[in-house]
């Protein structure tokens, strides 16, 4: 800026002191300093506006670097996915048994006869573990209950009412 050093404005001062006057110079150096701290303000004022520009600029370069790239990795996850489909159905028709060919694995009345017979055994041992008389006898859970309907159940009935109050 202006290189203003300590004699130059001292000769400013007296140039300004013999050509405004005693009276009026107060009055003149005040305006000058508003005037200067206005100049000063707007100054700051643009540059922090011209950096917000350029920052909100940056951020939508590197938003649509960034919608980029995600687009090109969803286009190739897309393609692999493709190509990888396609080799599964590729192998799956290749290796699937041709109209004639008898197939490979055939269930016979005995094999499910079998598993039908095992499923009803399992359940039985399942569902029968315990005798329900005995779970009566012993109180064990013969169904579920709430936890309100738990609580109340176990809850000890005095004769004086519990009142916090």
């Amino acid at each position: 800026m202006i290189d203003l050093g300590l004699t130059k404005l001292a000769v400013i001062g007296v140039v300004a002191l013999i050509v405004i006057g005693p009276e009026k110079l107060p009055k003149v150096a005040r305006m000058a300093g508003t005037l200067y701290g206005r100049a000063q303000r707007y100054l700051n004022e643009v540059k922090s506006e011209v950096s917000r520009e350029i920052e909100l600029e940056e951020l939508k370069n590197l938003h649509k670097e960034v919608q980029d790239a995600a687009q090109s990795i969803k286009t190739g996850v897309e393609n692999s996915i493709a190509q990888n489909k396609s080799e599964v159905e590729h192998a799956w028709n290749d290796g699937a048994p041709s109209v004639g060919a008898p197939p490979l694995m055939t269930a016979t009345t005995d094999d499910l006869s079998r598993k039908a017979r095992e499923f009803r055994r399992k359940k039985l041992v399942r569902s029968s573990a315990i005798p329900a008389w005995y779970k009566q006898r012993n109180g064990g859970k013969m169904h579920v209950i709430s936890g309100a309907a738990r609580v109340a159940k176990f809850r000890p009935r005095g004769g004086s009412s519990s009142s916090f109050y």
